[in-house]
């Protein structure tokens, strides 16, 4: 008789389980699906030398890390706005090649 009480137990047990293992991925599913159209959505959009913050041009530009980041930044407030996306390459750590890489995401409102 106990080992009948004891398998009803575990049967209960592992069944209670079950169900909240079935039920708990629809929640992580959703920020998910989130992330990667932000994702998509930032890799199409194009990005405003003029108006862009440090976290904009780093998340958005290929190789472009904090430090030439704020170096963007710091030179866009020390000489004015942008008046071309060729400018970028008077920003220190700035070159050709690096420009090259992602005029196709750069603009100038």
């Amino acid at each position: 008789m106990s080992k009948t009480y004891l398998s009803s137990v575990l049967f209960a047990l592992l069944a209670g389980a079950s169900l909240a293992v079935s039920a708990a991925p629809a929640a992580v599913v959703e920020p998910v699906v989130s992330s990667v159209q932000m994702a998509v959505q930032a890799s199409t959009e194009k990005v405003d030398l003029n108006t862009a913050d440090a976290a904009t041009l780093q998340s958005s530009l290929s190789g472009i890390g904090s430090a030439k980041a704020m170096a963007i930044i710091t030179h866009r407030e020390a000489h004015g706005a942008f008046t071309s996306v060729d400018e970028l390459l008077e920003v220190k750590g700035i070159g050709q090649a690096l420009l090259d890489k992602n005029r196709d995401k750069l603009m100038i409102k």
